[in-house]
């Protein structure tokens, strides 16, 4: 497979959204972008999903059939959930943003909407919630350009990855100098329908390394997963 350049980040994304035009669209969009985006259609499997997964950001309609919107965010940080939320509503009322964001959404995006917008604000939030508020991402000698999306090498290049590897190295890039389970990789690069094994995982991270060159390193770390760190 040929290589491509690093030019998408890929994160994992919940979509809980009731309409599925609606939902499909944002589910091809994003996809398109590069994010692992797992969706249902009403609140009530929220919790569990956050439980067995890591995401790095929540899309919710208010909307939904039976609890809404507004009492999912709620439920959401009174159970301690910290991710990103970005509430998409057709409501534009300004009661109805406000009492969003003081319950605890970090946006509001009223339907109709573009997708690159819609991307944009995800990238916004990710970038924000992992402290990567700065435009651009540096360890060791390998420079990670957010705003460019691009991963510039030692020498100077743009590196060529497949799409698993660059969505490795962006999980462990917003987590630099911390250790990364291979679990955690796992759901960075694949949805439900995906069966990743860890040892898929350590191909990739191998092959990853040897693109790295000496711009950065990763280090396995026994038993619990990997680190980036300088080279």
């Amino acid at each position: 497979m040929p290589g491509i350049p690093f030019t998408v980040a890929c994160m994992r994304i919940l979509l809980v959204e009731d309409d599925p035009l609606v939902a499909d669209g944002i589910v091809r969009g994003l996809t398109g972008e590069g994010y692992v985006v797992d969706h249902v259609g009403t609140a009530e499997p929220v919790s569990g999903m956050m439980d067995s997964a890591h995401y790095d950001l929540a899309i919710i309609d208010l909307g939904l059939p039976g609890e809404d919107g507004l009492s999912l965010v709620r439920r959401l940080r009174r159970s301690g959930q910290g991710l990103p939320l970005l509430i998409v509503t057709a409501r534009d009322g300004l009661d109805d943003r406000v009492s969003t964001l003081d319950l605890g959404a970090d946006d509001y995006l009223v339907k109709p909407f573009a997708l690159p917008e819609l991307a944009a604000r995800c990238r916004a939030l990710i970038r924000r919630a992992s402290a990567a508020s700065a435009n651009e991402l540096t360890v060791g000698r390998l420079r990670i350009d957010l705003a460019g999306r691009r991963a510039i090498n030692a020498t100077g290049e743009a590196l060529e990855l497949t799409r698993r590897e660059w969505s490795i190295l962006e999980c462990l890039a917003h987590h630099s100098g911390k250790v990364v389970s291979k679990e955690r990789l796992t759901q960075a690069i694949a949805g439900w329908s995906e069966d990743i094994s860890g040892n898929a995982i350590e191909v990739h991270v191998s092959r990853l390394r040897s693109k790295l060159g000496d711009s950065a390193s990763i280090r396995g770390i026994r038993g619990l997963g990997y680190r980036l760190e300088d080279g």
